[in-house]
């Protein structure tokens, strides 16, 4: 059985998820992390060395993340991930929804909803299928496959006519590589400043910089999320030039998200920073440039890297950060 757990924690608690993963594998040791805020989590093993069921699992997993960070969740508790995910989605707050593994229930569970409502299914692929009265998954569990591959394509024809029938043959993967990493700083008190707030962002840049090319990965996209001190958030996103985990690229695009915003006198309680679509740097080409100042701070960052490795992550830090 797989448990899909959808934790509360907001766009700037995201750097929590590791610290979620590690008490879920007190439980199973099968656990993969699916930024921003979830987990799917394998207990095959774990019923029987527990002698629990999978909703009592569940329970038990719900407690401890309460208890030791404070972090609500809500899970979904099914015989695959496709399932398990779209359990989690269809739970109440704070609840455990659990499709049982027999196919009587999973007709039950799957037909009555949109198509929209598949993992994987875009807006775009919905209203094609709209089109053509597929507008319930128990509708498109009654199409031919060869009609749904040529109203789409043959790939995601299979696909499809394989979710409407509650099939997913996509293992859950221990310590898969993150599509995503994130970061957060929050203030001691609300902050008007601005070079505070860019010296906080330099600071997580030199961060997440740090943590992709740690695990030989780079970025394509770099996410800012603001928390104010009502509560509130803004959100801006941008795509990099190229993949990168260079700290240099990832803080001039991080300044230029935060000037963007024109926040001005706004009272920030916490920014928070996210590296997406993340690649195996080994995959991913660099522009070459006749700009020497770009291989240099190159050479001088994989040096830094190496003293951080021997020495600590503190030993080498910007300047504006040890001022």
């Amino acid at each position: 059985m797989i448990l899909c757990i959808r934790f509360r924690l907001g766009a700037e608690r995201e750097a929590a998820l590791p610290e979620l993963a590690r008490l879920a594998e007190d439980i199973s040791p099968v656990v993969q992390a699916a930024p921003p805020d979830t987990l799917l989590v394998d207990v095959g093993g774990a019923l029987r060395y527990f002698g629990q069921d999978a909703a009592r699992l569940a329970a038990v997993l719900r407690v401890r993340a309460l208890a030791h960070t404070g972090t609500a969740c809500t899970i979904g508790v099914a015989a695959n991930p496709l399932l398990a995910r779209m359990a989690a989605r269809q739970a109440e707050s704070g609840t455990t929804l659990l499709v049982p593994d027999t196919p009587e229930a999973v007709v039950e569970f799957l037909h009555p909803r949109p198509v929209v409502a598949l993992p994987g299914v875009g807006p775009g692929t919905a209203r094609a299928l709209c089109a053509y009265g597929l507008d319930t998954v128990g509708r498109l569990a009654t199409a031919p496959l060869g009609t749904l591959q040529r109203l789409t394509t043959a790939r995601t024809g299979r696909e499809l006519y394989e979710k409407a029938r509650g099939i997913d043959r996509t293992p859950v993967v221990r310590n898969a590589a993150a599509q995503s990493l994130a970061a957060e700083r929050v203030f001691g008190r609300d902050e008007l400043d601005r070079d505070t707030q860019r010296r906080a962002l330099l600071s997580l840049t030199t961060e997440l910089g740090l943590r992709m090319r740690d695990a030989g990965q780079v970025g394509r996209v770099l996410a800012l999320t603001v928390r104010y001190a009502d509560r509130s958030t803004t959100t801006r996103s941008r795509t990099l030039a190229e993949p990168t985990a260079h700290t240099a690229a990832l803080t001039g695009a991080a300044y230029a998200l935060h000037d963007a915003l024109g926040l001005q006198r706004a009272r920030v309680r916490a920014v928070a920073l996210r590296a997406e679509g993340l690649t195996a740097a080994e995959h991913a080409a660099h522009q070459l440039t006749f700009d020497p100042t770009d291989d240099k701070l190159r050479r001088l960052e994989a040096a830094a890297d190496r003293a951080r490795a021997r020495f600590g992550p503190r030993v080498v830090v910007p300047g504006t950060l040890a001022a």
